[in-house]
This record gives C-alpha cells, sequence and structure tokens, in this order.
C-alpha cells in the first residue's frame, strides 16, 4: 500500500495534530470542513482500551466524512498495547498512530508517551509488534529525544521505519522540552532527506501562519505537517494556509458573525457530544481565539469564561455579534 496515494491522497497534507480534550469529532469535523486533510483522535489509553472503559471507547467514535482518520493509542506494556491496537482497528479507522511523544509528566514519567524515548529498543520492539498484529497501515509520532543532549530521531527513525510503519510524524521538540522554546525542525529536515529512509515524514512545531508552513514545506521537504494550538479557536488556519499556498495572498479573517457562528455550532455539537458541564468547561480554551483581535472585547470574554449554563452563553454570543473590528 501506498499511504501517501491510497490514503491521505495528498503530495503535501495538512493534519489536525490530535491534542487531548480539543480533537474531538464536533471540532475534528469543523477543521475538516476548513480544510484539514487528515484528522487523529484525541490518544487513547490502551489500558482503558484493554479493560473496556466506555469514556475510552468512547473516543473511537467517528463519522466517515472524517477520513481519513487515525485512532491514536498510547501506553508502555508490550502485550495490552498490542491488544489495544486489534480493538481499535476493530472500530475500522484508515490508519492506527502510536504515539510514542506526549510529553506529560504523569504519561512520560511512567514509560509511555515520549518517555520510551528512554528504551528504544522496548519502543522499537512495540511498534513491530502493533503492526504486526493488525491489517491496518501504522504510523507513529515522536519527539527529537529525551533531552538536548539526547536527540536521536536521525537513529530511530531508520528503526521505526524497520518495523513497517508506513509514516512517521517528527514534533521538533524533547521531551523535556514539554512545549517551550522553538520548535528545532533541522532534524526532522534530517530524517526526511536521508536517502536510507522512504516512508512519508510529516513536521509538528510552531506552524502558526500560512508562512510558517511553506516555510516548513520549502525548506525542509517534509510530507506535510500537523497543526496543533494554532488551531485551537482558529479551525479557520487550513483554509488559510492553502489559500496562501495557492496564491501567496492572505485570505481576510473571518468575520465576526461567521467567528459566533462556528463557535456556537462547536460548543452546541460539544454538549451533543458529552454533556452540557463537560462541553461548556472544554470550550473554554478556544473562545479568547474565536474572537481574538475584537476591540474592547475584554469584559465579554471574562464573562464568557465565566459562564456555566448554555441560555447564557448563547445570550453573551449574540452580544458579540454586535462589536465590530
Amino acid at each position: 500500500m501506498n499511504f501517501k496515494k491510497d490514503i491521505i491522497r495528498s503530495d503535501f497534507s495538512l493534519w489536525l495534530s490530535p491534542m487531548e480534550d480539543v480533537t474531538n469529532p464536533p471540532f475534528r469535523r469543523i477543521c475538516k470542513r476548513f480544510g484539514a486533510d487528515v484528522l487523529v483522535t484525541e490518544f487513547v489509553n490502551s489500558d482503558a482500551i484493554v479493560r473496556k472503559i466506555d469514556k475510552s471507547l468512547m473516543k473511537f467514535q467517528y463519522s466517515k466524512m472524517e477520513s481519513p482518520l487515525a485512532i491514536q493509542i498510547y501506553g508502555n506494556t508490550e502485550d495490552v498495547m498490542i491488544e489495544a491496537a486489534k480493538i481499535a482497528a476493530e472500530a475500522k479507522p484508515d490508519f492506527i498512530d502510536i504515539n510514542w511523544g506526549c510529553p506529560v509528566k504523569k504519561i512520560a514519567g511512567r514509560g509511555a508517551g515520549s518517555g520510551i524515548l528512554r528504551d528504544v529498543p522496548k519502543m522499537i520492539r512495540i511498534t513491530e509488534g502493533i503492526v504486526k498484529a493488525v491489517n491496518l497501515p501504522v504510523t507513529v509520532k515522536t519527539r527529537l529525544g529525551w533531552d538536548q543532549q539526547s536527540k536521536i530521531i536521525a537513529d530511530i527513525a531508520e528503526q521505526l521505519q524497520d518495523t513497517g510503519i508506513v509514516g512517521l510524524s517528527i514534533h521538533g521538540r524533547t521531551r523535556c522540552q514539554l512545549y517551550t522554546g522553538e520548535a528545532d525542525w533541522t532534524l526532522i529536515g534530517e530524517v526526511k532527506n536521508n536517502p536510507r529512509i522512504h516512508i512519508p515524514i510529516f513536521g509538528n512545531g510552531d506552524v502558526k501562519t500560512p508562512e510558517d508552513a511553506l516555510e516548513m514545506k520549502n525548506k525542509y521537504g517534509v510530507d506535510g505537517i500537523l497543526i496543533g494550538r494554532a488551531t485551537i479557536g482558529h479551525p479557520w488556519i487550513f483554509r488559510e494556509i492553502k489559500h496562501f499556498f495557492e496564491t501567496g495572498e492572505h485570505l481576510p479573517p473571518p468575520t465576526i458573525d461567521e467567528r459566533v457562528d462556528v463557535c456556537r455550532e462547536h460548543l452546541l455539537a460539544c454538549i451533543e457530544w458529552k454533556g452540557e458541564g463537560k462541553a461548556i468547561g472544554e470550550m473554554r480554551k478556544h473562545y479568547s481565539t474565536y474572537f481574538r483581535a475584537i476591540p474592547h472585547f475584554k469584559p465579554l470574554r471574562i464573562e464568557l469564561l465565566q459562564a456555566k449554563d448554555l441560555e447564557h452563553i448563547l445570550e453573551l454570543f449574540e452580544k458579540i455579534r454586535t462589536f465590530s473590528y
């Protein structure tokens, strides 16, 4: 199977990078509408998958319009991760993605996510086991290394390729950097331009503007980019990047009415997805960006962040429509 030709169907693809409590089905569908080429679920704990925890299995749900889509799993135990991958494959996503990149202490500290970068043989063994166990393409997302003294991605990329994975996504930071400092794309480019690497290489980190995306594409030659935090409250970024690639020009920003309409749609879909209380709490991280750059908006933003019931929030949305740039 040619992963790019048969699944991604693009020489250069824009991915919605997986983020916990962000890349749920409502947000994925919105990002897809605005141009995201590849979607990935929130990462799912392998232990919880095997134990059939409803909250985790709920993350497997997706619609056909989200294709191509990957279910992303994480963990640190070989047999559990292999069994979890088999269960995930039963949901029939387009591919399975293994998270060897999450830097959060409670995950990396127990050897999952980017914690596996301190035990490369185990990383390779589990990855190979998953590839052999499922009848779907498998990709990996990881980081440059554990810390500044162990940026080992150039070496482990070849080992990961040898396991049979069909694509590799690399975040240009070490685990110890978390999300601080600047992403280092030079090593991502080194992996991509290694003549022994034949699988697609996708880059991640600090893509915030169309100019950033074009630079990473042209300078490092990657097969696509993953966009994470820059999408929060701004799903239009995919549309903006594609327009810039095609024309060299910037699209005008979304109107206030469009911002309100999309944010309202997002909130209502999240409520339908997981209930009013949880949805309202999770949506708060999006509001500042949905309504960024609106003059004199701060008092209403504070009220919006403090609002606890749907009716109040919808009233505030209608007030936002009266603002102007």
